[in-house]
């Protein structure tokens, strides 16, 4: 009686089956496959991020803006 057999487990399948389906149940265990794979793209991302520096940030204002590196005059 302390460990469950495998006629227990079929029987809980069972219960479990019918009180939510076959169809909710696979949409449960794509949905938690869809949300873990998203976790590791996230994280995954975020590591490639971290690794690749960025050179220089190019965010423009507005159409009139000009970005330039400005160069220092030389004293000579």
């Amino acid at each position: 009686m302390g460990s469950m057999s495998i006629w227990h487990w079929l029987i809980v399948l069972v219960v479990v089956m019918l009180v939510f389906g076959t169809k909710k149940l696979g949409n449960m265990g794509s949905d938690i496959g869809k949300a873990v794979k998203g976790f590791k793209d996230g994280v995954k991302g975020d590591e490639d991020k971290a690794a690749a520096a960025p050179a220089a940030p190019s965010q423009v204002a507005d159409k009139t803006t000009i970005d330039v590196d400005a160069k220092e005059k030389s004293k000579h």
